[in-house]
């Protein structure tokens, strides 16, 4: 049977199984709970009946004597309580000898059959009580509770008292019919509620989606607002959440990268252009075409190396670069990084001092770590007149070290502090001092030390010189080298 589309669509969705499969789970546990209590209500009824002919049973032998084979009932005529207690005793009744012979027996008990002699005789032997179910004719059922009435002299006599059950059944049939019946409206309940609370837990999963729909590139600001009930929907919202907030990271850091791109490339591409095309048109002696072919090539190898930068900060900043982490005495590899700026310094006029003392060990990435040293310590020399002074210094805290460097430069402006980490931010007027930098350097700087769950601070004044401060963590942060 094929169903119609519009079903089959609302038979695919999970909020459907999932009433589905809790519908058929509470007719079930119903289904189980009727039949338990129709069994408990069976054995209830049981107990009682036995307990009440436990009771006729035991006012028989106080009404009932037989003598020489001779049945006597003796109770007050005048008394109603014993006239209605010996009239109940007799409805269902029989009373024989060992041999199976009848001395009395009431109309009903005549009509279900008398006990065979063979079963008297098995009864009488085993000496204790005897229950069964008897039916008569007209299928009407009897709990018959038989076994030796009395022992008297070298003779036993055989006692069997009953009564009718067929008000205790009809009263279980009519709890059966009455309880399955109803399951049905129940069941029909419980579904439309069901349905309707999983519609309303589906909610939140429904807004993901439509949210999800909505989503383009240019909108990667949309989050979904968290229901504060902290179950797993509220984590998979959350979880949603902070997926799109790395997407929106990404893609901020593709719209930066492009956007740096096309910035920066602009110049050194016309520079090149330009001193191929004056080569080209007005180039007459080999001097003139070696001078632009020269010039050229130092733009381009100028232009390769922003873009090897830009492509290395780039990956940094998305997260795929992970950090190599090991724990090291940064006095060892700081004191190596500096003698590799003595040469430059020297010729420069710039004095380089150190203050690292031991016990500076850290966790953190070698390769990084130099980067991070060589930036600052290059931009310390760079920006410092001859005369002048770079101080590198570390200083061991109990939770972390910080790595200081300052100089005796020309400093800067407060207005330009808050964007010196910014990619190919430079600070006006510096370009003179700075060469041909590309403005990267700090931001590697940034993204190093974030990586790493330090810290850096700068402060400086103009002149005086500028003041870096960097604190790492002597624990490894769990950054995976994510900015």
């Amino acid at each position: 049977m094929r169903w119609p589309p519009p079903f089959r669509k609302i038979a695919r969705g999970l909020g459907f199984r999932l009433t589905a499969g809790y519908i058929i789970f509470f007719t079930i546990l119903l289904i189980l709970i009727g039949v338990m209590f129709r069994r408990m209500l069976v054995g209830i009824q049981e107990d009682q009946f036995q307990e009440v002919i436990e009771g006729d049973w035991t006012a028989l032998k106080q009404y009932l004597q037989v003598t020489n084979g001779k049945v006597t009932w003796t109770y007050d005529p005048k008394n109603p309580r014993e006239a209605f207690t010996l009239e109940r005793l007799k409805r269902v009744f029989l009373l024989t000898d060992e041999e199976g012979h009848v001395l009395e027996a009431s109309a009903a008990y005549r009509v279900i059959g008398p006990d065979p002699p063979a079963e008297i005789r098995e009864a009488l032997k085993q000496r204790r009580p005897v229950w069964t179910i008897r039916y008569d004719p007209w299928g009407l059922v009897y709990l018959v509770r038989s076994g030796m009435f009395l022992e008297s002299g070298d003779r036993r006599y055989y006692a069997a008292v009953g009564r009718s059950v067929g008000l205790n059944q009809a009263l279980i049939r009519e709890f059966t019919w009455q309880y399955f019946i109803s399951l049905p409206v129940i069941v029909l309940i419980g579904g439309v509620l069901g349905w309707f609370l999983t519609k309303r837990a589906m909610r939140p999963l429904q807004d993901l989606v439509r949210t999800s729909e909505s989503i383009t590139g240019s909108n990667l600001s949309l989050r979904i607002p968290l229901r504060g009930a902290g179950d797993e929907l509220d984590q998979l919202i959350d979880t949603f959440n902070r997926m799109i907030r790395r997407l929106e990271s990404s893609f901020q850091h593709m719209r930066q990268f492009t956007t740096d791109v096309s910035h920066e490339l602009r110049t050194p591409i016309t520079t090149v252009r330009g001193q191929l095309e004056v080569a080209l048109m007005t180039g007459k002696r080999e001097e003139d075409l070696r001078e632009a072919i020269q010039t050229a090539l130092e733009e381009t190898e100028r232009l390769s190396n922003l873009v090897k930068a830009m492509l290395a900060l780039s990956q940094a900043e998305s997260g795929q670069t992970t950090l190599r982490k090991k724990r090291l005495n940064l006095s060892t590899p700081a004191q190596e990084i500096l003698e590799q700026f003595q040469i430059p310094a020297e010729e420069a006029g710039v004095r380089l001092v150190t203050d690292l003392p031991p016990g500076c060990e850290v966790e953190v990435d070698p390769v990084q770590f130099d980067r991070l040293v060589s930036n600052l310590v290059s931009n310390a020399v760079s920006y410092t007149p001859a005369g002048g002074e770079v101080r590198l210094a570390l200083k061991p805290l109990p939770g972390s070290v910080k790595l200081i460097v300052e100089d005796t430069g020309r400093g800067i402006s407060a207005e330009h502090l808050p964007h010196i980490f910014e990619r190919f931010y430079r600070v006006p007027g510096m370009d003179n001092i700075s060469g041909h930098g590309m403005g990267l350097g700090l931001s590697f700087v940034a993204w190093i030390v974030k990586a790493h769950g330090g810290t850096i601070d700068v402060t400086s004044s103009v002149p005086g010189g500028s003041r870096f401060v960097v604190t790492l963590p002597r624990v490894a942060a769990q950054t995976d080298g994510m900015a």
